[in-house]
Order: C-alpha cells, then structure tokens, then sequence
C-alpha cells in the first residue's frame, strides 16, 4: 500500500460514490472484515442483492474495491477495498464547482450521522473494555498554517501507529479514531 502522497479527492463524480450511506456502509464493513459478496452485504445491511450489486459497481467504477478473481465464482462476486493511500483527504471547497457544492457537504452531513453514531456508542464500549477506548478533549490557539501543520503531523502520527490489514499483529483490532477541531469563538 502506498501512503506517500493523500488522496485527495478532487473528482466530483469519485466523492460522489462516496456520498451515500449505504457505500460507506459497505466501505467500512470491507476494511474492518475484509472481503464478501454483494448476498453477505446485502443480507448485513438489510438490502436487496440487486441494490448492493449496483452500489459495489460505482465503488469499483471510482477505484475504491475491487472484485477478487480467484474467489468469484459464475454469479457469486468477491469484492475487497482497493489499495489507496490511508490518508484520504476532501478537496477545499473552492476546488469544487458550485454545482459540485452540494455533494461535499452531504459527503460532510453523513459523516457527522456517523460520528454522532460513534460517540452514543462510546459510554458502552468504555464500560466494556476500557483498555480501547481512548479520548481526548483541548482548547487550543493555533492560526491556520499551525492548524494544517498539526493536521499532517496527526495523519502521519495515526499512518505510523496503524497497520494496513495485511500486515497487522494478530492482537491488533480495528479501531475508530477521530479527531474534531473547531473555532471555540463563533458560538
């Protein structure tokens, strides 16, 4: 896997096969499990084969899986995440056409139901097994150079601690890991 360069995801018509609920879904389902088939998802996320198929088709159409040969077999379609760069990164707005606008902040809207999702599930995690649940809260003062700089210093902190799949130690466990920064000043 190749981690020297982000990807920035500068294609509106990639971040859009990355706007929808259900891709994402699958998305994450096939890096924390690894491969399945379009019945396996379908059966994991209350949908119809046909509906996963099509999504798992836009998904391997803008690179981000792809079908593994030697397990597909006549109808029955393998499918894994792709070999990306970890660090994926979103386009600055003005990157982005006006018409382009909308996709971005779904793209932004369904990460937050995500978070959200995460952060009602922390107290149950914490109470289960403290020792993988991990937070940190601070107020910081930084200008906006400081603040890119720390961004880049915090990917390469979690690419230098993370394992691709592949290569992680059989006590490693997938883990969520999320960072906020926000202006404290504008509420």
């Amino acid at each position: 896997m190749k981690d020297d360069e982000p990807l920035v995801l500068h294609d509106p018509d990639r971040l859009k096969a990355l706007a929808h609920p259900m891709r994402r879904r699958m998305l994450t389902h096939l890096n924390i499990h690894g491969p399945a088939t379009s019945t396996t998802l379908g059966e994991l996320l209350g949908a119809k084969t046909g509906t996963t198929s099509y999504h798992l088709r836009q998904l391997e159409k803008y690179g981000f899986i792809e079908e593994i040969p030697e397990r597909s077999s006549g109808r029955e379609r393998w499918w894994r995440r792709a070999e990306l760069p970890r660090d994926i990164r979103l386009p600055e707005p003005g990157d982005l056409g006006p018409e382009d606008q909308a996709v971005l902040i779904e793209f932004h809207r369904i990460g937050l139901e995500e978070d959200r999702a995460l952060l009602d599930r922390l107290p149950a995690a914490f109470q289960t097994d403290p020792d993988w649940v991990k937070g940190s809260r601070g107020l910081a003062r930084m200008t906006k150079d400081e603040l890119r700089e720390f961004h880049d210093a915090y990917v390469a902190l979690l690419l230098k601690y993370s394992h691709p799949a592949d290569e992680a130690p059989p006590d490693a466990r997938p883990l969520y890991v999320r960072m906020y920064t926000l202006p404290a000043d504008d509420s």
